[in-house]
Formats: C-alpha cells, structure tokens, sequence
C-alpha cells in the first residue's frame, strides 16, 4: 500500500457520502431503533466482506467484465431498492399499531439485517468502486492478493466504525425523530431516496 493515511482518508471521504446503505440502516434505526439499525449496519459490513473476498479471488472482475452477470446483479439490486423504497412509502399510511407490530416481526425474523446485506451484496457498484480505488493504492512491488485483503479489511472496518457511530447518534435523538410529522417525513424522504437509487442503478452501464 503506497499510503496507509490517505487510503483511510478517502475511505472515510467516501463512506460519509449518503447512499443506499446509509438510506437503509437511517430508515431501519427510527423505525427499529439502535437494535433495528445494528442489525442493518452488520448486513451490510458482511456484504461488503464478502465484496472483499471477490475482489481478492477476482470474481469482481468477472461481474464487471461480463455485460450480462453485471446487468443481472444490477437490476436484483435496483429492483430491491425501489421494492424498499415504495414500501416505506406505503407504509406512512398504515396505522401506529400496525408499523409497530410490523416493526417486532422484522426484528424477530432479522429482515434488518437482510436488508442491509441484500442492498450492499446485489449492487455492482461496490465490485467496481473496489476494482477501480484499491489499485490506486498498490505499491508496485507489492503483493496483490494480501494488499486488496487489507484494504478491503480497512474499508470494511471503517464502514462498521462509521455505521455504529451514526445509528447511536440517530438513536439518542429518536425520540424527536420518532414524532409522527418527523417520521413522516424521514418516511417520505428515505422512499424516495430508495427508489432514486434504484432508478440510477438500473440505468448505471456496465
């Protein structure tokens, strides 16, 4: 690795930028709380591990080479997106009791959690960014299979770091985020959101 300092400084740069992630694991903690957002930030840290995995073993570069399997994970991913974000958009006009109810069946049966893991893993996006950033950090002389392991390792870490920090942060101010003219909103926002993520996707070339 040519620089470990600015590696991590623009993974950091990079993991702030809002995204389907950060959509998700917002729209999960005011629903579900830290539990609800933990839950949504681990799916997707294990998407990212195992994007790490393929980019080590060079199966990215398979997806990002083959018009076909990059259009099929693309549009899964797109397609879920818009799934989740009309859902939540629905879901603003179902009743308290209902959201609640819903909200300990999605704990119990970990739908956080997939969430999470299926916005990351079905979004093609991530096999490019690790293809097209890692890289720019190899040094010349080094060895790339166990350089692309530890900065997908570093990347994943500060995603975790990031993550947990946010959901606590969203979590202490849940109740204001909680009163149903904020949580309308963040509804209405995060739906559309989603659904603007997953129209670019599916438009996104390969």
């Amino acid at each position: 690795m040519t620089s470990v300092t600015l590696f991590i400084i623009a993974c950091v740069l990079l993991i702030i930028l809002p995204g389907p992630d950060t959509a998700i694991v917002t729209k999960n903690t005011v629903i579900g709380g830290r539990k609800g957002g933990m839950q949504t930030m681990i799916g997707s840290c294990v998407g990212l591990s195992i994007h790490t995995i393929a980019a080590v073993a060079g199966l990215s570069a398979i997806i990002v080479k083959s018009a076909v399997a990059f259009t099929i994970i693309k549009y899964i991913g797109a397609a879920y997106l818009c799934y989740l974000g009309i859902r939540t958009l629905i879901s603003m006009r179902a009743k308290k009791n209902q959201v609640e109810e819903e909200v300990l069946v999605e704990a119990k049966g970990n739908t956080f959690f997939k969430q999470g893991f299926i916005t990351n893993i079905t979004n093609p996006k991530v096999a490019v960014f690790f293809l097209t950033f890692l890289p720019q950090f190899l040094a010349p002389s080094a060895d790339a299979f166990w350089s692309f392991l530890v900065m997908g390792i570093i990347y994943t870490v500060l995603t975790f770091a990031w993550f947990f920090f946010y959901v606590v942060l969203l979590d202490k101010i849940r109740t204001f985020m909680k009163r149903p003219s904020t949580q309308a909103a963040i509804e209405m926002v995060t739906g559309i959101v989603l659904i603007g993520f997953g129209i670019k996707l599916a438009f996104e070339k390969a």
